[in-house]
């Protein structure tokens, strides 16, 4: 039987249980209790706690995220440390995000479609034994048969399709869950095993100002949930969506936003290349941006894609004067490697 903890947070609700083989994080989501949390797998340290009573295990934990003086002082990931007795912990970063919370559960599924779309990029869609609650920009973890690693790929689908979820996957050389296995052994009717919903990117909220939504590869696939949704729910006046790549090997669904283009004079999509002339934009896509908007004043945005990107598309949209608090961003980044097994 696993052992089980009590765990308070320092924001006056009641206490919840955790397994001592669980992470903190994922015991409190599983008990629709919120902790910031961003990429689930110890790189970002958005879900930085501080331990005010009781011992943690901290897991696998990068001293360039948390160092071992970090450690001492109390600090831990709640995405990496377990509980080894009763604890009370604060956050270290923000409060719950507005909106609906959903509980993290364990799903089970078939694979209904598999199909390359961009260069080194599938399109992964798995029907769901049963729904998934969650918001418009969250992710899941998919369980790579066979080992127990995990790997985060947010959901393309807006959330009324509770039921049938699609991913977008780009293929990572040697990648365990990529080229091992959605590039390598994975067939349509296959069964697979996923949990979420995870992360706090989201628009869950009717706003009055305009969206700017900027993507990077498949950073489009959130963006592209957060388009149907906010779009079917009027929760934008307008949606202005860049989509970048290399070249137009990169870019995918280019018919489906066209089509969804002309349809809603709400919306409209600028995919930009970055190292090909063709006969739309070219240029980095944040520079791309900044041709296109003189101020930014009153607008929100959403950035996903590579570090560097989102990185850059802050910059500029502060450039053009939009506030700080209406920038909200998902950087993608490259899972960790499983621990190496100690020899017979």
């Amino acid at each position: 039987m696993t052992m089980e903890h009590s765990v308070t947070v320092s924001d006056g609700e009641q206490p919840f249980r955790a397994a001592a083989n669980r992470s903190v994080l994922e015991s409190a989501l599983r008990e629709n209790r919120w902790l910031p949390h961003a990429c689930s797998q110890g790189t970002c340290g958005t879900c930085k706690i501080r331990v005010l009573c009781g011992e943690v295990d901290h897991g696998r934990v990068d001293d360039a995220v948390l160092s071992e003086a970090e450690r001492a002082s109390g600090l831990a990931l709640a995405c990496q440390a377990s509980p080894r007795t009763d604890l009370t912990v604060a956050p270290l970063n923000e409060a719950a995000p507005a909106g609906p919370r959903h509980p993290l559960r364990d799903h089970t599924g078939t694979v209904l479609e598999l199909a390359d779309i961009a260069r080194c990029t599938r399109r992964l869609v798995v029907e769901l034994d049963e729904p998934m609650e969650f918001s418009a920009g969250q992710y899941a973890e998919l369980i790579v048969p066979g080992s127990g690693v995990a790997r985060q790929y947010s959901m393309a689908n807006p959330p009324f399709e509770s039921r049938r979820l699609e991913f977008h996957v780009r293929k990572v050389d040697g990648g365990l869950a990529t080229e091992g296995w959605i590039f390598g052994s994975l067939r349509p009717g296959d069964r697979i095993e996923l949990r979420g919903p995870l992360g706090q990117f989201a628009l869950v909220r009717p706003q009055g100002e305009p969206a700017i939504l900027i993507g990077g590869g498949t950073g489009l696939a959130p963006l592209k949930s957060i388009v149907r949704h906010a779009l079917s729910e009027d929760l934008v006046p307008g949606i202005d969506l860049y989509h970048g790549g290399r070249g137009q090997a990169d870019l995918y669904d280019v018919d489906f936003f066209r089509a969804l283009e002309a349809a809603d004079s709400r919306f409209r999509y600028h995919p930009v290349l970055s190292e090909e002339q063709w006969d739309g934009a070219t240029g980095m896509v944040t520079d791309v941006v900044l041709d296109d908007f003189a101020s930014c004043r009153g607008r929100s945005a959403y950035l996903c894609g590579p570090p560097a990107m989102v990185t850059a598309a802050v910059k500029a949209l502060k450039r053009r004067r939009m506030a700080p608090r209406s920038i909200f961003k998902e950087e993608f980044t490259v899972g960790a490697a499983p621990p190496a097994m100690s020899p017979a």
